[in-house]
């Protein structure tokens, strides 16, 4: 793991330490409410500030705190610098990036050309401190399940960032963690249940029977035994792709929008940025789902709602039924937040057209919409966009310029 990777990447640019500094990467920090996405170790432990602290709490007494704007397109070009690094020691196959600031390596088959694991360890540390002046923690284990687990519980507070958990420690190591949420893979809700269930440790969920937690949590249940046993089988080289289920996108607006062809505006641009991967992804869509959220200040809440529509990937064909919905339901309250979704999602087997459709006009739609989809994808969403994202309450034209929903 990269040690606060946001923060660690804006000390660098400056030239500052990232153990030394004192520096957030703050999103909306012209705003009272504005969340802090990452801190340098320092502002942790001397002003108690971290990932998910609020500008209001920053002691900004403090001259020393730098406030640094997120730039994701600097994260992401980082992160692919560091992957380079990576498939210097490792095979690309054997290389499962988690998220921008972790990844698996399955170095089993490194070690006759570059050493042991501890010297292949400290190899990667070292290439990534002195090219890119990133500290670098790891956790090794048998599996990406016991490597996790070391990274999270001890590497991060040792000196040297590395931590070792094997099979033959599980009972030392797994089992005397102490609380539920510091195990990957086991959240609050989940944590409450077993508390329901008068588990409050990982001991007492390795010594539960296996067809108790089966009973009670399913598939779920199955999967926490054998991890309260250190057991994980997966294979890093042994890739999964799940089929989406849906295809959707959200946003909560900057203001509230009391016009509702405002409103309207918004939907269209998502609407159309959603059809668009379904048309990536070669699959149609027959559910819908809309949902509203109303301001803070409004006495309602909202609505959700959702309607059976024929199979499409159209953008022309999805945005009537989404602003249908939207019209039926909306009861004229300021409008602070918008999701759509696509479900009942198959894959494409062909153009649908009926009886009373012009068949040259649906086929020139096809064309028109596959056409404009290449051009957005080599030139960038913006790169063509309906005359009302320059409208008053359009957001697609400033999101198109977002990375991750953050500033690039």
């Amino acid at each position: 793991m990269l040690n606060r990777f946001f923060a660690s990447v804006e000390c660098v640019k400056r030239r500052l330490n990232p153990l030394e500094a004192y520096l957030v990467v703050m999103s909306n920090a012209e705003r009272a409410g504005g969340l802090v996405l990452a801190a340098t170790p320092k502002m942790k432990s001397v002003h108690h500030i971290k990932t998910g602290s609020r500008m209001y709490e920053l002691p900004t007494w403090d001259e020393r705190i730098i406030i640094a704007p997120p730039r994701m397109k600097l994260y992401l070009k980082v992160n692919a610098m560091i992957q380079a690094i990576f498939r210097r020691y490792v095979p690309a196959e054997f290389i499962h990036v988690y998220s921008i600031d972790e990844c698996f390596l399955d170095i089993t088959g490194s070690h006759l050309l570059f050493g042991s694991t501890d010297e292949i360890v400290r190899k990667i540390q070292r290439d990534i401190l002195e090219e890119l002046r990133l500290y670098v923690t790891v956790g090794i284990g048998d599996n990406p399940l016991l490597a996790k687990l070391a990274l999270d519980n001890v590497a991060k507070n040792r000196p040297d960032g590395i931590a070792e958990w094997r099979y033959e420690d599980v009972p030392e190591t797994i089992w005397k963690i102490k609380h539920l949420e510091d195990v990957c893979g086991i959240g609050h809700r989940t944590a409450a249940h077993l508390k329901r269930m008068g588990i409050f440790s990982m001991y007492q969920l390795s010594q539960t029977p296996l067809p108790v937690l089966k009973s009670a949590m399913g598939v779920i249940g199955e999967q926490l035994y054998y991890h309260a046993h250190g057991l994980d089988y997966s294979r890093l080289n042994e890739k999964y792709v799940p089929v989406n289920k849906s295809y959707g996108k959200s946003q909560i607006l900057e203001k509230d929008y009391r016009v509702p062809a405002e409103v309207e505006i918004v939907i269209r641009e998502m609407v159309e940025e959603v059809a668009m991967r379904l048309r990536q992804n070669h699959v149609d869509t027959s559910v819908i789902h809309l949902s509203v959220g109303y301001s803070k200040y409004s006495i309602k809440k909202g609505f959700s709602h959702q309607a059976k529509i024929p199979s499409t990937n159209s953008s022309h064909a999805l945005i009537p039924y989404f602003l249908e919905l939207f019209r039926r339901y909306d009861e004229r309250e300021p409008v602070r937040s918008i999701a759509i979704s696509c479900g009942k999602i198959t894959l494409k087997a062909g153009l649908q057209l009926n009886l009373f459709e012009d068949v040259n006009r649906t086929l020139n739609h096809e064309k028109l919409e596959v056409t404009v989809d290449k051009i957005r994808m080599r030139y960038g969403f913006k790169s063509l966009m309906h005359a009302s994202s320059l409208l008053n309450g359009a957001t697609g034209l400033k999101r198109s310029e977002m990375v991750g929903g953050h500033k690039g």
